[in-house]
């Protein structure tokens, strides 16, 4: 990328920050408040999450299969029909069932995790034999993985029904906390700016 448009977009977004902080700010305890809420109440922010999800997924099945027949004649049709009635099906299993959807979610993320750890660990020590910087948190983020994947896998079957929902909660809260404290120095480096 051209290192001038770099440093117009940088400047441009600190530009936006600082006009817009307070919004910045009002979004970041919004969702400070919403992650909060869902790690006090798991299970309820994991329905919430896979009903969201369900929904989703049917709208998206719903307007591929819309399009998708309005263009018989196009390549793939076959394919793409398949795919957007997958879509609208794992979107009304999600929906119709969300506490079997929140299971299935929570296994989905448990081999996500245990996957992700093992490469992130096996990434961070070919980092480190060709001596890369800072390969380290490579190596606790692929430990930190494993981890949440054994924490969800001992506490089988009781965690089916809080794990998700703490993680969404846990994701909200930091970025709510994030987002916050972004707006906060982009107020802050004004004022110091202005005096």
């Amino acid at each position: 990328m051209n290192p001038v448009l770099e440093v117009n977009a940088s400047a441009d977004l600190a530009k936006s920050m600082h006009a817009h902080w307070r919004l910045f700010l009002s979004e970041g305890i919004i969702l400070g408040v919403l992650g909060l809420g869902a790690v006090f109440a798991p299970l309820i922010a994991g329905l919430a999450a896979t009903v969201l999800l369900g929904w989703l997924f049917v709208a998206a099945g719903l307007a591929g299969l819309i399009i998708t027949l309005r263009t018989r004649g196009a390549p793939g049709f076959v394919w793409a029909v398949l795919s957007a009635t997958l879509a609208l099906l794992a979107g009304a299993a999600l929906v119709w069932s969300p506490l079997a959807g929140l299971a299935t979610l929570t296994f989905v993320l448990t081999a996500y995790f245990a996957i992700d750890g093992v490469f992130m660990i096996v990434l961070s020590l070919s980092h480190r034999r060709e001596l890369s910087a800072k390969w380290e948190w490579m190596l606790i983020n692929g430990v930190i993985d494993l981890f949440l994947a054994g924490m969800i896998i001992l506490g089988l079957p009781g965690t089916l029904v809080w794990a998700f929902g703490l993680i969404v909660g846990f994701d909200l809260l930091f970025g709510g906390a994030t987002l916050a404290s972004m707006a906060l120095g982009a107020r802050t480096r004004d004022s110091q700016k202005a005096a």
